[in-house]
C-alpha cells in the first residue's frame, strides 16, 4: 500500500534500503534526468507490472541505480506519476475571479490536450484505470494524484467566496470533466467535438463560481 503522497513526495537523497537511515548525497541533475526517463518510458509502455530490472535496462540504468535514487518501485512510481500531472497551482495560484479561472480552466484543457502535458496525462488516465481493478496495489497512489490535479483548484474556487465543500464539488466537476473528455479525445481522436465539450464545461463552471 502507497504511503501518502506528502510523505511519499519528499527529500529523496536518503533510501530505505542502501543507505540504512543514513543521510547519502546523490547527484540531483541525475536523478532528474532518470526521473525524465522514467517517465517517457513509463508514457510509452504503461505502468501495469513496471518491474525495476526491465525498466532499468530498457533506460540504461540498473535496478540498484534506481533504487539508490529513488528508494523503492512505489516511490519511483509516485515521483513519476507527480512529474507528469499538470501544474494546477501554477495555473490556479493567482486566480481571484471568474475572469482568471475561466482563463486557467482553458489553460488546463489545453495542457492536458495539446500541450507539453498531453502526452504525460496518459499515466494519470491508465492509473485511475489500474486503480478501478487493483485498488489494494494502485487505489491510494491514484488517489493521491486526483487530490494533487484537484486541490489547487479547490482552493481556487474557495477564494471566491465558495465554502469548503462546494469549493471541492466544483473544482472536482471541473477536473474530473476535462480529464474524461481528454481520454474521450485520445480514444476517438475527435478534437472538435471534444474542444466544444470543454469550452461548454468550463462555462458551466464558472458562470457557477459567479
Amino acid at each position: 500500500m502507497y504511503r501518502s503522497a506528502h510523505l511519499r513526495l519528499v527529500d529523496l537523497t536518503r533510501t530505505d534500503r542502501y543507505s540504512q537511515n543514513v543521510p547519502r548525497p546523490v547527484n540531483a541533475e541525475k536523478r532528474a534526468d532518470l526521473l525524465k526517463q522514467v517517465v517517457y518510458h513509463l508514457q510509452h509502455h504503461g505502468l501495469a507490472q513496471m518491474s525495476l530490472s526491465p525498466l532499468g535496462e530498457a533506460i540504461g540504468t540498473t535496478k540498484r541505480m534506481l533504487l539508490y535514487y529513488f528508494g523503492s518501485r512505489e516511490n519511483l512510481l509516485a515521483q513519476a506519476m507527480a512529474a507528469s500531472l499538470p501544474d494546477t497551482h501554477a495555473i490556479f495560484d493567482d486566480v481571484h475571479d471568474t475572469a482568471g479561472l475561466r482563463k486557467a480552466a482553458h489553460a488546463l484543457w489545453e495542457a492536458i490536450t495539446v500541450g507539453e502535458q498531453s502526452g504525460a496525462i496518459r499515466m494519470l488516465l491508465q492509473l485511475l484505470s489500474l486503480a478501478a481493478t487493483d485498488p489494494e496495489q494502485y487505489g491510494s497512489l491514484a488517489a493521491d494524484s486526483v487530490e494533487l490535479m484537484m486541490g489547487p483548484i479547490a482552493a481556487a474556487y474557495a477564494r471566491l467566496g465558495h465554502p469548503p465543500q462546494q469549493a471541492r464539488a466544483a473544482a472536482t466537476l471541473l477536473a474530473s470533466g476535462l480529464r474524461g473528455l481528454c481520454q474521450d479525445r485520445l480514444v476517438t481522436h475527435d478534437a472538435a467535438r471534444t474542444d466544444a465539450a470543454a469550452r461548454r464545461l468550463i462555462k458551466h463552471a464558472v458562470a457557477a463560481a459567479g
